[in-house]
């Protein structure tokens, strides 16, 4: 069996032949904190692979997607080769199905988009592996794991509000890279999942299997089929299949709102009329006493009240059902600046009036008062 490249190389403009595995800067982006890069990465065996990771052992899974798995390996920091666990650099390994077609062509979507791009709020891809049937992908180790663990997953270490804003900030900076390329990228998954965390909590985006290049001559949208995470994805994108650069936009304001919640954006165990995140929360934005009611309980109030009518307040206008009428992504990071800045002693009340109470804080002061975690029923 052999490696072959998929065809990207000849797509990259004043590609220099290099020594194997160095990576060159092209050109500068818009973005001053990103760079554009020649597609130089390692191209690794499947062997090399196997032994990284001990043969994929299922104790070595990192997490699973729709069109695979990803397992913790090891390797030397220099030169990448295989090393026993605990010597050289963690390293994340995405196995993609060999049967799924899906899951090649978003794998020939992350080799050209995260082959390309390096930014420090971007994921950076090592290498990648394609022998016959077996295509895999080599990125950097994320210590802390997803956002969507550290909001949703029972068991983990609240995140303080300063924590929350700060990794917000570092998605945003991810997207608003993306967006202000040269050849603008939509991202077209924002969520949770794909938010990953290093060791001092600086998020970085992942997985770009859906990437598409934006508009161009003067265009507003792309058409194209519609894929993505329901929930997530902008409402016109849905209806239409017209994908904006906006788009990502209506994404970030849901996670956003997820955040400050500790909501999942679609819950179909919670009331009825709660289920979708989005539409119940809306009228709760811009009114820090009726905002206070859907604020994750685990916060304990320990947030500055103007900060959370401003996240608030953002959170609206990026879910705005108008893409034209949402902020760009640089004037999200602005906002998100001015709300981190925002240092005053937050108002902490002694308790929530029990009527005040949404069924999320009952659930959670419940919860604090039993010896283990226990699913408490709306009624």
């Amino acid at each position: 069996m052999g490696n072959c490249y998929p065809k990207f190389e000849k797509n990259i403009p004043n590609t220099t032949k290099t020594k194997k595995n160095v990576i060159i800067k092209e050109e500068e982006p818009k973005s001053s904190q990103g760079q554009i890069v020649t597609p130089r990465l390692k191209e690794f065996t499947y062997a090399e692979l196997r032994s990284a990771t001990k043969n994929f052992r299922p104790a070595t899974i990192l997490g699973e997607g729709g069109f695979g798995q990803v397992f913790k390996g090891w390797v030397d920091g220099v030169t990448y080769v295989p090393t026993k666990p605990g010597f050289g650099i963690p390293v994340a390994v995405k196995k993609s199905d060999s049967d799924s077609f899906q899951g090649l062509k978003e794998w020939q979507a992350e080799v050209e988009f995260l082959g390309k791009f390096s930014h420090p709020n971007v994921v950076k891809l090592l290498g990648y592996c394609w022998e016959d049937k077996a295509f895999l992908l080599v990125y950097e180790y994320m210590q802390r794991g997803s956002l969507e663990n550290h909001l949703f997953k029972k068991g983990t270490e609240p995140l303080s509000w300063e924590t929350r804003i700060k990794i917000a900030t570092g998605a945003a900076k991810g997207l608003a890279f993306m967006h202000t390329t040269e050849n603008k990228v939509i991202y077209r998954d924002f969520k949770t999942s794909n938010i990953l965390l290093d060791g001092d909590f600086n998020a970085k985006l992942s997985d770009f299997g859906l990437a598409k290049l934006g508009p161009i001559n003067g265009e507003s949208h792309v058409s194209t089929m519609i894929v993505g995470t329901y929930g997530y994805a902008a409402p016109e994108y849905m209806i239409t299949g017209h994908l904006y650069v906006k788009s990502d936009v209506y994404g970030f304001g849901v996670v956003m709102l997820e955040m400050i919640t500790g909501l999942r954006v679609l819950d179909p165990n919670r009331p009825t009329s709660q289920i979708n995140l989005v539409d119940w929360a809306r009228p709760f934005l811009t009114d820090i006493k009726k905002l206070r009611r859907i604020m994750d309980p685990r916060l304990e109030q320990d947030y500055p009240s103007k900060g959370a009518i401003m996240a608030g307040e953002l959170i609206i206008d990026c879910l705005d059902l108008n893409p034209n009428q949402r902020p760009s992504m640089e004037q999200v990071v602005l906002s998100l600046d001015e709300i981190n800045s925002i240092k005053m002693k937050p108002r902490r009340l002694k308790g929530t009036p029990k009527r005040l109470m949404n069924p999320h804080q009952k659930q959670y002061r419940r919860e604090k008062q039993c010896p283990s975690p226990i699913y408490i029923k709306n009624t």
